[in-house]
């Protein structure tokens, strides 16, 4: 073998090791990124989950708003990327506990009893107005003693929570999207797609509650949105009983 052949062979076996070593590491990054975004989410492989949803309001029996749909596409999504499966299940029909199951709950409590519980028992310090009457304490948000109206179009906020029962490293977390209007449901869903792996970070496998603000939605659909405040504390302390507005879900 002369040196030409022998150069040329060594160059095709190094090219060959680097390029094993080069796949060989994305496989581990991919593999880690993996691992985070299945702990953060509760979902190790073939694992089930809960699609908790509201049905449209005054709608058929088993309607569902149009963009509540769309965030249900956005969590399928993020449930598939972990290898793991989902029921979808409506709000009224949705009688068990939580922990052992990975859920997301979407939808407001005056159209969700799924929704109205878990605020009513994980977020004592949040209220929600749900007078059906047009008015412009319809749908607002009350967070300690900072209060959140709907602008309908132009601001419209919605709570992105991610909550564990505590009882040990297997339980599950509820992840609630909790909007004053069905897109802004769509665009929380968005949201933790999108920064998913920001929140891991920050948060670790630990609760946290945040309030989102919808910017513009009749032009930008739920594009656009802003973070207003991490809430979590407040949300969890109970609100003073003279700080409670009128027509508002509470704990029953």
């Amino acid at each position: 073998m002369n040196d030409d052949v022998r150069n040329i062979v060594l160059g095709v076996v190094a090219a060959g090791i680097s390029a094993a070593l080069g796949w060989i590491a994305r496989t581990y990054l991919w593999r880690r990124r993996l691992r985070r975004k299945q702990a953060f989410f509760g979902l190790p492989d073939n694992s089930e989950s809960l699609l908790v949803v509201n049905r449209g309001a005054g709608g058929p029996e088993l309607s569902v708003m149009r963009y509540d749909v769309f965030a249900l596409l956005e969590l399928a999504a993020l449930i598939k990327d972990c290898n793991a499966h989902a029921q979808i299940l409506p709000h009224d029909t949705a009688r068990q506990g939580f922990g052992e199951r990975t859920e997301f709950c979407v939808g407001g409590p005056a159209s969700n009893r799924r929704m109205s519980a878990h605020l009513a028992s994980l977020l004592p310090g949040i209220r929600v107005n749900v007078d059906a009457e047009p008015g412009p304490e319809r749908g607002a948000f009350q967070i300690g003693s900072e209060r959140y109206r709907l602008n309908a179009g132009r601001e419209e906020y919605v709570l992105l929570a991610r909550l564990t029962g505590g009882r040990g490293e297997n339980t599950r977390p509820v992840f609630l999207l909790c909007g004053q209007t069905a897109i802004t449901n769509q665009a929380a869903a968005r949201y933790l797609a999108r920064n998913h792996e920001r929140l891991s970070r920050r948060n670790g496998a630990g609760s946290f509650v945040l309030l989102l603000k919808v910017l513009n939605s009749e032009a930008y659909g739920p594009d656009v949105v802003e973070l207003v405040a991490d809430v979590t504390r407040t949300a969890q302390a109970p609100l003073p009983e003279a700080a409670t507005p009128r027509n508002s879900h509470r704990a029953p």
